[in-house]
């Protein structure tokens, strides 16, 4: 990884996400691909409809590109189309519906493709689970397999709407060596191309290591 990642905990695209400005500034487009593949069952323009207006404040463009199905993301298009963004963003939804289609096809390759080439790339909820590996599965908290754009991380997203229980469960699930971060909404986890992580949004972000509350600087670089 050489480009700037973000793992977001929900609630994107509205007052609060103030570390996308700094997202843009370090992607150096004014341009930003949506994939609303994780939202394919639901309404995948509303939060497309949602980035456009978010983006258009911060001066900048906004686009979907309707990857929703396996047939989309083989698609050579859609894949180049991915390889070019400098800036592409994987809203929420569904992370067992996005990971089945984006697991090893173009599109998927053309990410991690354009990530290591210095692009940004920030995934909300669903699209931040996918991202690591193992992520939590939302079926019973315990763990599966994600696409693993980066390992030895993993994600529980809208932390702040997570009940004691559950978080405790996740927590007790989670394999040796593995942080867990819990990241509220409108808050990113982020990783920049040097390899440090920050934390910035209107929310919190913990993190937990072996059982134990764990720092920033326990994160893989």
């Amino acid at each position: 990884m050489t480009g700037t990642l973000a793992l977001v905990g929900g609630g994107e695209f509205g007052e609060g996400c103030s570390f996308d400005a700094g997202l843009l500034a370090a992607s150096g487009t004014d341009e930003v691909l949506v994939l609303p593949t994780g939202a394919a069952y639901e309404d995948p323009d509303e939060p497309v409809a949602r980035a456009v207006a978010w983006f258009e404040r911060l001066g900048a463009r906004a686009r979907g590109l309707r990857v929703l199905g396996r047939p989309d993301a083989l698609e050579q298009a859609n894949a180049e189309a991915v390889r070019a963004s400098r800036f592409t963003y994987l809203v929420g939804g569904s992370p067992m519906h996005l990971r089945s289609v984006l697991k090893d096809s173009p599109v998927w390759d053309a990410l991690v493709a354009s990530l290591a080439d210095g692009a940004t790339v920030a995934g909300s909820d669903a699209g931040a689970m996918v991202l690591c590996d193992p992520m939590v599965d939302p079926r019973g908290g315990a763990f599966t397999i994600g696409l693993g754009l980066v390992d030895g991380v993993t994600v529980v997203p809208n932390h702040d709407r997570w009940s004691e229980d559950a978080a405790h469960r996740t927590r007790k699930m989670t394999p040796p060596g593995l942080v867990l971060a819990g990241i509220d909404q409108r808050t990113a986890l982020i990783r920049a191309g040097d390899g440090t992580w920050r934390a910035e949004g209107a929310g919190g972000v913990v993190l937990f290591l072996d059982g134990h509350p764990a720092m920033l600087d326990d994160l893989p670089a």
